[in-house]
């Protein structure tokens, strides 16, 4: 039997609306060696397990497999156990990927240099919930400023990465996936490999087409979940806090201080003129994005923006009195962002 040059991880569940199209992509790949698709599958209801089945039947590169714990990160680890190749390759089941995505990742990876290549995470509408959700997510203001989620010219170094090929082995030392971890994994694992001295690279021409949430309501529990464990993160590792993590959590506190009958009159004006300018970049962002899209999508805007934003920021709030304030991590980051960076010395 053929040993594959890479482990296709993909964990599934209920991915009946996009399942086909993102297993024909990955199937699609331009690879001269053989790999593999490990479709791990969390218990779906809704016809998935069916579509899978008949993937694997049609094809001798696809395996399934069951993922009892239905979380991701426990599917990553049966994935990682069950991988017969040393580089292993997480995929997402509503991500559409590039042809070349496995043969540059896997060049790239050869050079020996990194441990973790994955390129830029784009939005991918595919009907009128899913164009305006994807259009919130191209903007600095619907990412958080997250350099991966946005296109980008040449190769660079990263905090974190959108799924990728990784050293099987690099992984394995670190203990997997942490399955503490139900969302947030990435970066999770991404403040394990760079404590190891790890490098993580993004790569233009690896760009996914991300397929994002189709309603209000399932972007606001995504993006609560993020939030919890984005609070976990920062307590576990304090050095992976980035001050952009603290403005949605400060966007929620700012609303009661607003509007509650507070004895600081002071604080409450304070609080209002904050809300005034977050909802002005909110107007901004969506008057500009006019320019190019339908008016009825930019007017939407504004309902996704303060939807993601105040989810993510109650979500974060919640991890903290789940798991602990970061304090440690909190205090890093304003401090980072206060320390004047050293002058550069010019030369006549």
């Amino acid at each position: 039997m053929t040993i594959p040059a890479a482990s296709v991880l993909v964990p599934v569940l209920n991915e009946a609306a996009h399942i086909r199209e993102c297993v024909a992509a990955m199937q699609a790949q331009q690879l001269d060696e053989a790999y593999e698709l490990l479709l791990i599958d969390g218990g779906s209801t809704d016809g998935t397990r069916t579509m899978l089945e008949e993937l694997a039947a049609a094809d001798p590169r696809i395996r399934v497999l069951d993922n009892p714990g239905r979380t991701i990160p426990r599917a990553l680890n049966i994935g990682l156990r069950m991988a017969r190749a040393s580089v292993v390759v997480r995929m997402d089941a509503h991500t559409l990927y590039p042809p070349n995505y496995l043969a540059r990742g896997l060049e790239r990876l050869r050079q020996g240099d990194v441990a973790w290549v994955s390129g830029p995470q784009l939005p991918h509408g595919v009907d009128k919930g899913t164009n305006r959700i994807a259009l919130a997510l191209s903007t600095r203001l619907g990412t958080g400023g997250a350099s991966y989620r946005h296109e980008m010219g040449d190769e660079s170094d990263a905090a974190s990465g959108f799924t990728g090929l990784f050293d099987r082995a690099f992984v394995e030392s670190l203990g997997g996936w942490d399955e503490d971890w139900s969302a947030n994994q990435d970066a999770e694992l991404a403040a394990r490999v760079r404590a190891r001295s790890g490098r993580i690279v993004v790569l233009p021409e690896l760009a996914a087409r991300y397929i994002p949430r189709p309603t209000l309501r399932s972007l606001a529990r995504q993006y609560h979940r993020y939030g919890v464990y984005r609070a976990k993160t920062c307590r576990r590792h304090p050095e992976s806090t980035e001050l952009r993590h603290l403005l949605p959590p400060l966007v929620v506190l700012t609303l009661p201080a607003a509007v509650l009958p507070l004895p600081l009159p002071r604080l409450r004006l304070v609080a209002r003129m904050a809300l005034a300018t977050y909802s002005g970049s909110l107007l901004t962002t969506a008057a500009s994005a006019a320019r190019r899209v339908q008016v009825s999508d930019a007017v939407a805007l504004p309902a996704v923006f303060a939807t993601m934003h105040t989810a993510w920021g109650a979500g974060f709030l919640a991890g903290c009195m789940r798991f602990g304030i970061p304090l440690r991590g909190i205090v890093r980051a304003v401090v980072t962002k206060l320390r004047p960076r050293p002058k550069t010395r010019t030369t006549a």
